[in-house]
Protein backbone atom coordinates (compact mmCIF):
# COMPACT_ATOMS: atom_id res chain seq x y z
CA UNK A 1 0.00 0.00 0.00
CA UNK A 2 1.42 3.84 -0.20
CA UNK A 3 -0.44 6.44 1.60
CA UNK A 4 -3.04 3.87 2.30
CA UNK A 5 -4.12 3.65 -1.64
CA UNK A 6 -4.77 0.23 -3.05
CA UNK A 7 -2.10 -0.92 -5.13
CA UNK A 8 -2.30 -0.20 -8.79
CA UNK A 9 -1.61 -3.52 -11.15
CA UNK A 10 -1.15 -2.69 -14.48
CA UNK A 11 0.51 -6.57 -15.45
CA UNK A 12 -1.84 -9.19 -15.95
CA UNK A 13 -1.80 -11.76 -13.00
CA UNK A 14 1.66 -14.44 -13.75
CA UNK A 15 3.81 -11.86 -15.80
CA UNK A 16 7.15 -12.42 -14.74
CA UNK A 17 9.37 -9.03 -14.71
CA UNK A 18 13.08 -9.21 -14.50
CA UNK A 19 14.93 -6.05 -14.47
CA UNK A 20 18.82 -4.12 -14.28
CA UNK A 21 21.86 -6.35 -13.84
CA UNK A 22 19.69 -9.57 -13.14
CA UNK A 23 18.19 -9.48 -16.60
CA UNK A 24 21.51 -8.69 -18.29
CA UNK A 25 23.00 -11.84 -16.08
CA UNK A 26 20.25 -13.96 -17.21
CA UNK A 27 20.19 -13.25 -21.02
CA UNK A 28 23.83 -13.30 -21.36
CA UNK A 29 23.76 -16.73 -19.30
CA UNK A 30 21.12 -18.09 -21.99
CA UNK A 31 23.30 -16.93 -24.98
CA UNK A 32 26.59 -18.47 -23.54
CA UNK A 33 24.63 -21.50 -23.18
CA UNK A 34 23.82 -21.63 -26.86
CA UNK A 35 27.28 -21.03 -28.20
CA UNK A 36 28.90 -23.46 -25.80
CA UNK A 37 26.65 -25.87 -26.90
CA UNK A 38 27.86 -25.65 -30.37
CA UNK A 39 31.68 -24.81 -29.21
CA UNK A 40 33.15 -28.11 -29.50
CA UNK A 41 31.47 -28.76 -33.17
CA UNK A 42 33.79 -25.64 -34.55
CA UNK A 43 37.03 -26.47 -36.74
CA UNK A 44 38.45 -29.88 -38.75
CA UNK A 45 38.52 -31.44 -35.43
CA UNK A 46 35.07 -30.52 -34.92
CA UNK A 47 33.05 -33.37 -32.89
CA UNK A 48 29.17 -34.04 -34.40
CA UNK A 49 26.35 -33.87 -32.22
CA UNK A 50 22.96 -36.19 -32.72
CA UNK A 51 19.47 -34.33 -32.14
CA UNK A 52 16.30 -36.60 -31.42
CA UNK A 53 13.10 -34.99 -31.54
CA UNK A 54 9.73 -35.69 -30.30
CA UNK A 55 9.01 -37.73 -33.48
CA UNK A 56 12.57 -40.07 -32.43
CA UNK A 57 13.63 -38.78 -35.95
CA UNK A 58 17.56 -38.22 -35.50
CA UNK A 59 19.82 -35.74 -36.97
CA UNK A 60 23.47 -36.59 -37.08
CA UNK A 61 25.71 -32.72 -38.00
CA UNK A 62 28.25 -30.50 -37.17
CA UNK A 63 26.60 -27.76 -38.85
CA UNK A 64 26.05 -25.38 -36.31
CA UNK A 65 22.93 -24.22 -38.39
CA UNK A 66 21.35 -27.31 -37.85
CA UNK A 67 21.73 -27.83 -34.74
CA UNK A 68 20.42 -24.85 -33.54
CA UNK A 69 17.46 -24.98 -35.91
CA UNK A 70 16.50 -28.58 -34.97
CA UNK A 71 16.98 -27.45 -30.94
CA UNK A 72 13.74 -26.83 -29.34
CA UNK A 73 15.04 -23.53 -27.53
CA UNK A 74 12.50 -21.11 -25.07
CA UNK A 75 14.47 -18.50 -24.18
CA UNK A 76 14.02 -15.38 -25.71
CA UNK A 77 17.85 -13.87 -25.74
CA UNK A 78 18.69 -17.52 -26.47
CA UNK A 79 16.64 -17.35 -29.46
CA UNK A 80 18.24 -14.19 -30.70
CA UNK A 81 21.56 -15.74 -30.66
CA UNK A 82 20.18 -18.69 -32.96
CA UNK A 83 19.01 -15.51 -35.30
CA UNK A 84 22.61 -14.70 -35.99
CA UNK A 85 23.26 -18.42 -37.52
CA UNK A 86 20.04 -18.39 -39.51
CA UNK A 87 21.33 -15.03 -41.19
CA UNK A 88 24.53 -16.40 -41.44
CA UNK A 89 23.58 -19.24 -43.61
CA UNK A 90 21.16 -17.53 -45.59
CA UNK A 91 23.77 -14.91 -46.64
CA UNK A 92 27.32 -16.60 -46.57
CA UNK A 93 26.00 -20.78 -45.86
CA UNK A 94 28.73 -21.28 -43.89
CA UNK A 95 30.54 -19.78 -40.54
CA UNK A 96 27.33 -20.29 -38.45
CA UNK A 97 29.16 -21.89 -35.59
CA UNK A 98 31.71 -19.02 -35.59
CA UNK A 99 29.35 -16.18 -35.54
CA UNK A 100 27.35 -17.63 -32.65
CA UNK A 101 30.16 -18.37 -30.81
CA UNK A 102 32.40 -15.35 -31.34
CA UNK A 103 28.50 -13.23 -30.18
CA UNK A 104 29.03 -15.81 -26.78
CA UNK A 105 32.31 -14.22 -25.96
CA UNK A 106 31.19 -10.89 -26.76
CA UNK A 107 28.33 -11.05 -24.30
CA UNK A 108 31.00 -13.04 -22.01
CA UNK A 109 33.54 -10.20 -22.11
CA UNK A 110 30.47 -7.71 -21.57
CA UNK A 111 29.50 -9.26 -18.76
CA UNK A 112 33.28 -8.44 -16.70
CA UNK A 113 33.32 -4.97 -17.81
CA UNK A 114 29.43 -4.33 -16.21
CA UNK A 115 31.26 -5.76 -13.61
CA UNK A 116 33.41 -3.11 -13.12
CA UNK A 117 30.49 -0.48 -13.76
CA UNK A 118 31.05 0.24 -17.10
CA UNK A 119 27.79 1.44 -18.88
CA UNK A 120 26.44 -1.24 -21.32
CA UNK A 121 25.80 1.70 -23.38
CA UNK A 122 29.44 2.37 -23.60
CA UNK A 123 30.20 -0.82 -24.26
CA UNK A 124 27.67 -1.20 -27.16
CA UNK A 125 29.43 1.99 -28.47
CA UNK A 126 32.69 0.47 -28.34
CA UNK A 127 31.89 -2.68 -30.14
CA UNK A 128 30.00 -0.54 -32.83
CA UNK A 129 33.64 1.24 -33.51
CA UNK A 130 35.31 -2.29 -33.45
CA UNK A 131 33.16 -3.70 -35.43
CA UNK A 132 33.78 -0.95 -38.39
CA UNK A 133 36.66 -1.06 -38.22
CA UNK A 134 37.17 -5.10 -38.29
CA UNK A 135 35.32 -4.43 -41.64
CA UNK A 136 38.02 -1.96 -43.03
CA UNK A 137 40.72 -4.15 -41.41
CA UNK A 138 39.72 -7.11 -43.24
CA UNK A 139 40.01 -5.49 -46.81
CA UNK A 140 43.17 -5.44 -45.83
CA UNK A 141 43.63 -9.12 -45.72
CA UNK A 142 41.71 -10.46 -49.16
CA UNK A 143 43.10 -12.27 -51.27
CA UNK A 144 42.21 -12.43 -55.14
CA UNK A 145 40.71 -15.44 -56.42
CA UNK A 146 41.51 -17.73 -58.99
CA UNK A 147 40.10 -21.20 -59.76
CA UNK A 148 42.50 -23.02 -57.66
CA UNK A 149 42.04 -21.07 -55.08
CA UNK A 150 38.11 -21.64 -55.22
CA UNK A 151 38.73 -25.18 -54.47
CA UNK A 152 40.45 -24.40 -51.99
CA UNK A 153 37.61 -22.51 -50.50
CA UNK A 154 35.56 -25.98 -50.96
CA UNK A 155 37.75 -28.43 -48.98
CA UNK A 156 38.19 -25.99 -46.25
CA UNK A 157 34.58 -25.86 -45.91
CA UNK A 158 34.34 -29.68 -46.04
CA UNK A 159 36.93 -30.17 -43.69
CA UNK A 160 36.37 -31.18 -40.50
CA UNK A 161 32.45 -32.59 -41.86
CA UNK A 162 31.79 -36.12 -42.23
CA UNK A 163 32.00 -35.83 -46.21
CA UNK A 164 36.09 -34.37 -45.44
CA UNK A 165 37.05 -37.74 -46.55
CA UNK A 166 36.34 -37.29 -50.33
CA UNK A 167 36.73 -33.10 -50.01
CA UNK A 168 38.96 -33.16 -53.29
CA UNK A 169 35.72 -34.96 -54.88
CA UNK A 170 32.92 -32.96 -53.60
CA UNK A 171 35.22 -29.66 -54.25
CA UNK A 172 35.49 -30.37 -57.96
CA UNK A 173 32.10 -30.77 -58.30
CA UNK A 174 30.96 -27.35 -56.35
CA UNK A 175 33.48 -25.70 -58.13
CA UNK A 176 32.82 -27.28 -61.86
CA UNK A 177 28.61 -26.61 -61.12
CA UNK A 178 29.55 -23.14 -59.67
CA UNK A 179 31.16 -21.87 -62.62
CA UNK A 180 28.44 -23.49 -65.14
CA UNK A 181 25.36 -21.45 -63.91
CA UNK A 182 27.27 -18.40 -63.48
CA UNK A 183 26.83 -15.32 -65.34
CA UNK A 184 28.30 -11.67 -66.32
CA UNK A 185 26.12 -9.29 -65.94
CA UNK A 186 27.08 -5.64 -66.14
CA UNK A 187 30.59 -6.94 -65.01
CA UNK A 188 29.38 -7.98 -61.87
CA UNK A 189 29.91 -11.86 -61.21
CA UNK A 190 26.23 -13.31 -60.54
CA UNK A 191 25.69 -17.04 -59.22
CA UNK A 192 21.89 -18.05 -58.66
CA UNK A 193 22.24 -21.57 -56.36
CA UNK A 194 18.57 -21.77 -57.66
CA UNK A 195 20.13 -22.76 -60.82
CA UNK A 196 22.16 -26.27 -58.97
CA UNK A 197 19.39 -28.58 -58.56
CA UNK A 198 20.75 -31.12 -55.99
CA UNK A 199 19.04 -34.74 -55.80
CA UNK A 200 20.31 -37.11 -52.85
CA UNK A 201 20.05 -41.08 -53.13
CA UNK A 202 21.40 -43.10 -50.53
CA UNK A 203 22.72 -46.37 -51.70
CA UNK A 204 26.28 -46.53 -53.32
CA UNK A 205 29.27 -44.89 -51.69
CA UNK A 206 29.65 -40.61 -51.68
CA UNK A 207 32.45 -41.03 -54.83
CA UNK A 208 29.30 -42.11 -57.04
CA UNK A 209 28.10 -38.58 -56.74
CA UNK A 210 28.34 -36.74 -59.91
CA UNK A 211 27.76 -33.41 -61.43
CA UNK A 212 25.40 -34.00 -64.91
CA UNK A 213 25.34 -31.13 -67.49
CA UNK A 214 21.67 -30.90 -67.73
CA UNK A 215 18.44 -31.88 -65.16
CA UNK A 216 17.62 -34.95 -63.30
CA UNK A 217 13.98 -35.35 -62.12
CA UNK A 218 13.32 -37.97 -59.55
CA UNK A 219 10.66 -39.61 -62.25
CA UNK A 220 9.91 -42.71 -64.13
CA UNK A 221 8.76 -42.46 -67.93
CA UNK A 222 4.77 -43.40 -67.67
CA UNK A 223 4.83 -46.33 -70.13
CA UNK A 224 6.76 -49.49 -70.17
CA UNK A 225 6.32 -49.36 -73.76
CA UNK A 226 8.13 -45.56 -74.18
CA UNK A 227 11.89 -46.06 -75.06
CA UNK A 228 14.36 -45.99 -72.15
CA UNK A 229 16.67 -43.97 -73.75
CA UNK A 230 16.08 -41.11 -76.70
CA UNK A 231 19.34 -39.70 -78.47
CA UNK A 232 19.14 -35.92 -79.83
CA UNK A 233 16.00 -35.18 -78.32
CA UNK A 234 13.85 -32.91 -78.71
CA UNK A 235 11.80 -31.76 -75.39
CA UNK A 236 8.31 -30.30 -75.38
CA UNK A 237 8.04 -28.47 -72.41
CA UNK A 238 3.99 -28.75 -71.26
CA UNK A 239 2.04 -27.37 -67.96
CA UNK A 240 -1.53 -28.47 -68.89
CA UNK A 241 -2.67 -32.15 -68.71
CA UNK A 242 -2.79 -34.11 -71.58
CA UNK A 243 -6.61 -35.61 -70.62
CA UNK A 244 -10.11 -34.52 -72.22
CA UNK A 245 -10.99 -31.90 -70.93
CA UNK A 246 -13.60 -31.29 -68.04
CA UNK A 247 -16.16 -28.26 -68.10
CA UNK A 248 -16.11 -26.00 -65.61
CA UNK A 249 -19.54 -26.48 -64.75
CA UNK A 250 -21.38 -29.27 -63.99
CA UNK A 251 -22.61 -30.78 -67.17
CA UNK A 252 -24.52 -34.55 -67.24
CA UNK A 253 -24.37 -36.04 -70.88
CA UNK A 254 -27.58 -38.48 -70.82
CA UNK A 255 -26.72 -41.89 -73.60
CA UNK A 256 -29.80 -43.91 -74.61
CA UNK A 257 -28.11 -45.91 -77.13
CA UNK A 258 -25.24 -48.10 -77.64
CA UNK A 259 -23.87 -46.26 -80.79
CA UNK A 260 -23.99 -42.95 -78.87
CA UNK A 261 -21.86 -44.30 -75.86
CA UNK A 262 -19.27 -46.20 -78.72
CA UNK A 263 -19.15 -42.48 -80.51
CA UNK A 264 -18.76 -40.56 -77.38
CA UNK A 265 -15.51 -42.63 -76.49
CA UNK A 266 -14.51 -43.08 -80.03
CA UNK A 267 -14.35 -39.00 -79.97
CA UNK A 268 -12.77 -38.60 -76.90
CA UNK A 269 -10.03 -41.05 -77.99
CA UNK A 270 -9.93 -38.92 -81.91
CA UNK A 271 -9.20 -36.28 -79.12
CA UNK A 272 -6.75 -37.97 -77.20
CA UNK A 273 -4.78 -39.06 -80.36
CA UNK A 274 -4.70 -35.50 -82.18
CA UNK A 275 -3.07 -33.96 -78.85
CA UNK A 276 0.19 -36.87 -79.57
CA UNK A 277 -0.16 -36.22 -82.94
CA UNK A 278 0.07 -32.28 -82.94
CA UNK A 279 3.15 -32.89 -80.61
CA UNK A 280 4.71 -35.62 -82.62
CA UNK A 281 4.03 -33.02 -86.13
CA UNK A 282 6.34 -30.47 -84.21
CA UNK A 283 9.06 -33.11 -84.19
CA UNK A 284 9.19 -33.54 -80.52
CA UNK A 285 10.22 -37.25 -78.80
CA UNK A 286 9.86 -35.93 -74.88
CA UNK A 287 7.69 -35.13 -73.48
CA UNK A 288 7.97 -33.46 -69.56
CA UNK A 289 4.06 -32.82 -68.59
CA UNK A 290 3.48 -30.83 -65.18
CA UNK A 291 -0.05 -32.26 -65.08
CA UNK A 292 -1.10 -35.71 -65.65
CA UNK A 293 -1.51 -37.72 -69.02
CA UNK A 294 -4.17 -39.65 -69.98
CA UNK A 295 -3.60 -43.77 -70.27
CA UNK A 296 -4.57 -43.32 -73.29
CA UNK A 297 -2.81 -40.84 -74.40
CA UNK A 298 0.35 -42.86 -72.73
CA UNK A 299 -0.29 -45.36 -75.25
CA UNK A 300 -0.36 -43.17 -78.31
CA UNK A 301 2.55 -42.00 -77.28
CA UNK A 302 4.32 -45.05 -76.80
CA UNK A 303 3.48 -46.12 -80.35
CA UNK A 304 5.14 -43.06 -81.57
CA UNK A 305 8.36 -43.65 -79.99
CA UNK A 306 7.88 -40.98 -77.37
CA UNK A 307 9.31 -40.86 -73.83
CA UNK A 308 6.88 -38.89 -71.56
CA UNK A 309 6.79 -38.22 -67.80
CA UNK A 310 4.06 -36.68 -66.13
CA UNK A 311 3.59 -34.14 -62.80
CA UNK A 312 7.20 -32.76 -62.70
CA UNK A 313 7.63 -30.02 -60.24
CA UNK A 314 7.05 -26.55 -61.64
CA UNK A 315 10.91 -25.75 -60.30
CA UNK A 316 12.09 -28.77 -62.49
CA UNK A 317 10.41 -26.94 -65.46
CA UNK A 318 11.85 -23.88 -64.65
CA UNK A 319 15.52 -25.25 -64.38
CA UNK A 320 14.57 -27.61 -67.59
CA UNK A 321 13.87 -24.55 -69.81
CA UNK A 322 16.92 -23.05 -68.44
CA UNK A 323 18.91 -25.93 -69.15
CA UNK A 324 17.44 -26.66 -72.37
CA UNK A 325 16.22 -23.81 -74.17
CA UNK A 326 12.74 -24.80 -74.34
CA UNK A 327 9.75 -22.83 -73.58
CA UNK A 328 6.66 -24.07 -71.23
CA UNK A 329 3.76 -24.06 -73.01
CA UNK A 330 -0.13 -23.66 -71.58
CA UNK A 331 -1.58 -25.09 -74.53
CA UNK A 332 -0.88 -27.71 -76.92
CA UNK A 333 -2.24 -26.31 -80.21
CA UNK A 334 0.01 -23.16 -79.56
CA UNK A 335 3.02 -25.88 -79.51
CA UNK A 336 5.89 -25.26 -82.33
CA UNK A 337 9.48 -26.07 -83.43
CA UNK A 338 10.81 -22.83 -81.39
CA UNK A 339 9.33 -23.84 -78.35
CA UNK A 340 11.62 -27.29 -78.49
CA UNK A 341 14.28 -27.74 -76.03
CA UNK A 342 17.35 -29.96 -77.37
CA UNK A 343 19.17 -32.37 -74.96
CA UNK A 344 21.87 -35.11 -76.42
CA UNK A 345 20.22 -37.82 -74.48
CA UNK A 346 17.51 -38.64 -72.31
CA UNK A 347 17.68 -41.43 -70.38
CA UNK A 348 15.56 -43.57 -67.53
CA UNK A 349 18.48 -45.45 -65.18
CA UNK A 350 17.79 -47.12 -61.97
CA UNK A 351 19.76 -45.03 -58.88
CA UNK A 352 19.10 -47.38 -55.66
CA UNK A 353 15.60 -48.61 -55.60
CA UNK A 354 13.77 -46.27 -58.05
CA UNK A 355 13.93 -45.01 -61.51
CA UNK A 356 15.31 -41.45 -62.15
CA UNK A 357 15.43 -39.66 -65.79
CA UNK A 358 18.38 -38.11 -66.75
CA UNK A 359 18.06 -35.35 -69.19
CA UNK A 360 21.94 -34.63 -70.19
CA UNK A 361 24.19 -33.02 -73.16
CA UNK A 362 22.92 -29.47 -72.64
CA UNK A 363 24.37 -27.45 -75.44
CA UNK A 364 24.21 -23.87 -73.34
CA UNK A 365 22.85 -25.50 -69.92
CA UNK A 366 22.43 -22.45 -67.84
CA UNK A 367 21.03 -25.48 -65.07
CA UNK A 368 23.11 -28.15 -64.14
CA UNK A 369 22.30 -30.71 -61.23
CA UNK A 370 24.31 -32.85 -58.84
CA UNK A 371 23.49 -36.37 -57.78
CA UNK A 372 24.53 -37.14 -54.17
CA UNK A 373 25.11 -40.69 -52.87
CA UNK A 374 25.55 -42.34 -49.71
CA UNK A 375 25.75 -45.23 -47.83
CA UNK A 376 22.17 -44.40 -45.37
CA UNK A 377 19.97 -42.19 -44.99
CA UNK A 378 21.82 -40.12 -42.32
CA UNK A 379 25.36 -40.16 -44.50
CA UNK A 380 23.27 -39.23 -47.46
CA UNK A 381 21.11 -36.24 -45.88
CA UNK A 382 24.96 -35.30 -43.84
CA UNK A 383 26.68 -35.14 -47.51
CA UNK A 384 23.56 -32.39 -48.89
CA UNK A 385 24.62 -30.23 -45.91
CA UNK A 386 28.27 -30.35 -46.28
CA UNK A 387 27.60 -30.28 -50.19
CA UNK A 388 24.91 -27.04 -49.65
CA UNK A 389 27.91 -25.68 -47.75
CA UNK A 390 30.34 -26.08 -49.79
CA UNK A 391 29.05 -25.03 -53.29
CA UNK A 392 27.39 -22.30 -51.18
CA UNK A 393 31.33 -20.59 -50.37
CA UNK A 394 32.52 -21.36 -53.33
CA UNK A 395 29.52 -19.15 -54.72
CA UNK A 396 30.12 -16.48 -52.38
CA UNK A 397 33.76 -16.50 -53.41
CA UNK A 398 33.50 -16.23 -57.02
CA UNK A 399 31.06 -13.31 -56.84
CA UNK A 400 33.20 -11.10 -54.45
CA UNK A 401 36.38 -12.34 -55.88
CA UNK A 402 37.89 -12.27 -52.79
CA UNK A 403 39.47 -14.85 -49.91
CA UNK A 404 40.79 -14.96 -46.48
CA UNK A 405 43.52 -17.18 -45.07
CA UNK A 406 41.65 -19.65 -42.76
CA UNK A 407 42.66 -21.30 -39.36
CA UNK A 408 41.81 -18.41 -37.11
CA UNK A 409 44.50 -16.39 -39.21
CA UNK A 410 42.55 -12.93 -40.18
CA UNK A 411 40.58 -13.29 -36.57
CA UNK A 412 43.99 -12.75 -35.09
CA UNK A 413 45.37 -10.24 -37.10
CA UNK A 414 42.43 -8.14 -36.93
CA UNK A 415 42.79 -8.73 -32.92
CA UNK A 416 46.07 -7.58 -32.79
CA UNK A 417 45.60 -4.31 -34.88
CA UNK A 418 42.27 -3.88 -32.45
CA UNK A 419 44.35 -3.70 -29.73
CA UNK A 420 46.25 -1.14 -31.35
CA UNK A 421 43.22 1.04 -32.53
CA UNK A 422 41.79 0.99 -29.16
CA UNK A 423 44.82 2.66 -27.57
CA UNK A 424 44.04 5.68 -29.93
CA UNK A 425 40.43 5.89 -28.27
CA UNK A 426 39.62 7.94 -25.52
CA UNK A 427 37.26 7.14 -22.95
CA UNK A 428 35.75 3.98 -21.45
CA UNK A 429 35.13 2.69 -25.28
CA UNK A 430 38.99 2.09 -25.26
CA UNK A 431 38.11 -1.15 -22.72
CA UNK A 432 35.22 -2.61 -24.66
CA UNK A 433 37.54 -2.51 -27.65
CA UNK A 434 39.71 -4.29 -25.52
CA UNK A 435 37.05 -6.78 -24.65
CA UNK A 436 35.96 -6.57 -28.57
CA UNK A 437 39.96 -7.35 -29.67
CA UNK A 438 40.05 -10.20 -27.23
CA UNK A 439 36.62 -11.92 -28.27
CA UNK A 440 38.15 -12.65 -31.69
CA UNK A 441 40.64 -15.06 -30.59
CA UNK A 442 37.70 -17.43 -29.22
CA UNK A 443 38.20 -18.64 -32.67
CA UNK A 444 41.39 -19.72 -32.80
CA UNK A 445 42.12 -20.79 -29.25
CA UNK A 446 38.68 -22.86 -29.63
CA UNK A 447 40.17 -24.95 -32.65
CA UNK A 448 42.55 -25.61 -30.72
CA UNK A 449 40.40 -26.67 -27.47
CA UNK A 450 38.94 -28.88 -30.39
CA UNK A 451 42.26 -30.55 -31.86
CA UNK A 452 43.55 -31.16 -27.87
CA UNK A 453 45.71 -28.69 -28.33
CA UNK A 454 46.86 -26.59 -25.19
CA UNK A 455 44.83 -22.91 -26.16
CA UNK A 456 46.97 -20.94 -23.81
CA UNK A 457 50.19 -21.52 -25.92
CA UNK A 458 48.60 -22.13 -29.36
CA UNK A 459 47.32 -18.11 -28.68
CA UNK A 460 51.10 -16.93 -27.33
CA UNK A 461 52.68 -18.65 -30.18
CA UNK A 462 50.12 -16.85 -32.62
CA UNK A 463 50.52 -13.81 -31.29
CA UNK A 464 54.23 -14.35 -30.95
CA UNK A 465 54.13 -14.79 -35.07
CA UNK A 466 51.84 -12.14 -36.12
CA UNK A 467 53.76 -9.35 -33.92
CA UNK A 468 56.10 -10.94 -36.33
CA UNK A 469 54.78 -9.51 -39.04
CA UNK A 470 53.36 -13.35 -40.11
CA UNK A 471 50.02 -12.14 -40.56
CA UNK A 472 48.75 -15.67 -42.37
CA UNK A 473 49.40 -17.69 -39.94
CA UNK A 474 46.66 -19.74 -37.71
CA UNK A 475 46.34 -22.47 -35.63
CA UNK A 476 47.72 -25.92 -36.95
CA UNK A 477 45.06 -28.30 -35.97
CA UNK A 478 47.16 -31.67 -36.91
CA UNK A 479 50.26 -31.12 -36.02
CA UNK A 480 50.37 -28.51 -33.20
CA UNK A 481 51.14 -25.11 -32.75
CA UNK A 482 50.62 -22.63 -35.78
CA UNK A 483 51.81 -22.17 -39.29
CA UNK A 484 50.60 -20.17 -43.04
CA UNK A 485 47.71 -20.80 -44.03
CA UNK A 486 48.83 -19.41 -47.20
CA UNK A 487 50.82 -21.81 -47.94
CA UNK A 488 48.35 -25.07 -46.49
CA UNK A 489 46.03 -23.35 -48.66
CA UNK A 490 42.99 -22.89 -46.33
CA UNK A 491 40.69 -20.54 -47.24
CA UNK A 492 37.41 -19.34 -46.65
CA UNK A 493 35.21 -16.20 -48.39
CA UNK A 494 36.16 -12.99 -46.65
CA UNK A 495 31.82 -12.29 -46.89
CA UNK A 496 31.89 -15.18 -44.48
CA UNK A 497 34.02 -13.72 -41.99
CA UNK A 498 32.78 -9.65 -42.26
CA UNK A 499 29.14 -11.24 -41.45
CA UNK A 500 29.80 -13.40 -38.43
CA UNK A 501 31.62 -10.18 -36.76
CA UNK A 502 28.90 -8.31 -37.50
CA UNK A 503 26.28 -9.97 -36.76
CA UNK A 504 27.90 -11.35 -33.77
CA UNK A 505 28.36 -8.01 -32.44
CA UNK A 506 25.14 -6.46 -33.58
CA UNK A 507 23.26 -9.39 -31.40
CA UNK A 508 25.65 -8.81 -28.49
CA UNK A 509 24.77 -5.06 -28.68
CA UNK A 510 20.94 -5.50 -28.93
CA UNK A 511 20.97 -8.33 -25.48
CA UNK A 512 23.35 -5.79 -23.69
CA UNK A 513 20.96 -2.97 -24.16
CA UNK A 514 18.18 -5.20 -22.55
CA UNK A 515 17.56 -4.36 -18.61
CA UNK A 516 13.79 -5.47 -18.30
CA UNK A 517 12.14 -8.49 -19.44
CA UNK A 518 8.71 -8.49 -19.08
CA UNK A 519 7.62 -12.34 -20.07
CA UNK A 520 3.57 -13.06 -19.63
CA UNK A 521 3.81 -16.33 -19.57
CA UNK A 522 3.17 -18.17 -16.05
CA UNK A 523 5.87 -20.82 -15.55
CA UNK A 524 9.24 -20.99 -18.69
CA UNK A 525 12.84 -20.39 -18.55
CA UNK A 526 12.45 -16.68 -17.05
CA UNK A 527 10.16 -17.44 -14.05
CA UNK A 528 11.18 -16.14 -10.61
CA UNK A 529 13.99 -14.19 -12.71
CA UNK A 530 16.24 -17.20 -12.72
CA UNK A 531 17.51 -19.13 -16.52
CA UNK A 532 16.76 -22.10 -16.49
CA UNK A 533 18.09 -23.87 -19.41
CA UNK A 534 17.25 -23.93 -22.74
CA UNK A 535 14.35 -26.21 -23.08
CA UNK A 536 16.20 -28.41 -24.89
Amino acid sequence: MYNGQQPIFIMKEGTQRTSGRTAQSNNIAAAKAVADAVRSTLGPKGMDKMLVDSMGDVVITNDGATILKEMDIEHPAAKMIIEIAKTQEQHCYDGTTSAVVIAGELLKRSEDLVEQNVHPTVICEGFRLASDKAAELIENHAIEVSPKTLEEVAKTALTGKSAGAVKEFLADISVRAVLAVSQEVDEITIVDLDDVKVEKKQGGSIRDSSLIDGIILDKERVHSGMPRIVSKAKIALINSAIEVKKTEVDAKIQITDPNMLSKFMAEEENYLKSLVDKISSVGANVIICQKGIDDLAQHHMAKSGIFAVRRAKKSDMEALSKATGGNIITNVDDLSVNDLGVAAKVEEKKIGDSDMVFITGCPEAKSVSVLLRGGTEHVVDEIRRAFDDSIGVVAVAHEDGAVLTGGGSVLAAISRDLRSYAEGIGGREQMAIEAFSGALEVIPRTLAENAGLDPVNTIIDLRKAHSEGKSTFGVNVYEGGVADMDKAMVFEPSRVVEQAIQSASETAVMILRIDDVISSKSTGPMEGGEFDGMGM
